[in-house]
């Protein structure tokens, strides 16, 4: 079939977004849906059981949506391909229940249109993602490898990535030892009042206050391995003394933001100017990224694709069917 009539279409249903994205034949998203999964006031999370049932809910409003893009943009076009993120890394016995709607709904598609299904990691699917946002999905046809930080409310993580076989092959090689930087963030806020998930309403408050300088903290990295159990207790702290939301705030991404510098750092000590991509929902934090940028040889991917989306998985499933092609 011809590239020009091909559609790529990925599912991804992670512990906080529905998600629903479509890549042409020429490898350009065309479509990235996104539904947040509600979390009632004051609760810090989902159980998977409730995550679950959020995205059986969510995913036939965004099948109908998608249906309607389709029919005014693309009526002539064919979904050739289906991709869904089935488990959160590429190792054994990775697994939550979550990923079980989003393979459902793209095994069911795939055998109405008569087309295969590709199934991926969600991990690689933000990597993806991220390499396409930031034009750097060359990265994927190299034999060099590269580095990848995957910060987000479940996962800190710090990845060397190989792409020998056109696909990323992930090896954990450092990240936290114990909390994520997306919960330190999200306990912070839900402390402060706000609403979950807390980092954008965090970062939309800082940015309509007195601007407030890259405040000095004391970030526990030992190595390519750091702790960030002690950001939530120093945040609480920051919080009472001031009562400000704007300036606590700040303190967390800051936090997080020398945290990730001096992992960076540590990392390149090792691996010698390795480029870096940042990825996951918390880089999305403007604040953060622009602190980072400051290593050199660093990408970043715009909001969109950065927080969780499944624009990563459609771009995995039109490269592997291709593939599968040659």
């Amino acid at each position: 079939m011809n590239s020009n009539n091909s559609l790529y279409l990925g599912i991804d249903t992670s512990n906080y977004t529905t998600s629903v994205a479509l890549c042409d034949g020429d490898g350009n998203i065309v479509l990235n849906l996104k539904k947040i999964l509600a979390v009632k006031s004051g609760e810090r999370g989902l159980r998977q059981s409730e995550a679950l049932f959020a995205h059986t809910k969510n995913l036939p409003i965004l099948m109908e949506e998608l249906s309607s893009f389709l029919d005014e943009n693309y009526p002539k076009r064919q979904i050739i391909a289906v991709g869904c993120s089935s488990r959160p890394r590429d190792v054994e016995g990775s697994y939550m229940p979550c990923f079980l709607a989003g393979v459902s709904a793209a095994r069911s598609i795939a055998s109405v249109v008569g087309c295969p299904l590709y199934e991926f990691s969600h991990q690689n699917g933000h990597i993806a993602a991220a390499l396409y946002s930031a034009d750097k999905l060359c990265f994927l046809e190299s034999k060099d490898a590269f580095a990848a930080f995957h910060v987000s409310g479940g996962t800190t993580e710090l990845l060397l990535v190989r792409c020998d076989t056109g696909e990323p092959c992930v090896e954990i090689i450092g990240g936290t030892a114990d909390m994520n930087a997306g919960q330190a963030i999200d306990r912070t806020g839900v402390l402060m009042g706000l609403t979950f998930p807390c980092g954008k309403e965090m970062e939309r408050i800082l940015n309509h206050a007195e601007q407030i300088p890259h405040q000095k903290t004391r970030p526990s990295v030992n190595g390519l391995e750091c702790n960030l159990s002690g950001l939530e207790n120093l945040a609480a702290k920051l919080y009472r003394d001031s009562g400000d939301v704007a300036i606590t705030s700040a303190y967390c991404f800051d936090f997080i933001a020398d945290t990730l510098y001096k992992l960076a750092t540590n990392l390149r000590e090792i691996y010698g100017s390795i480029p870096i991509i940042f990825a996951g929902g918390v880089m999305s934090n403007k604040r953060i990224s622009e602190h980072l940028a400051s290593l050199g040889s660093v990408s970043f991917s715009e909001p969109e694709f950065s927080a969780d989306n499944a624009a990563g998985v459609a771009l995995l499933a039109r490269r592997r069917h291709i593939a599968s092609k040659v």
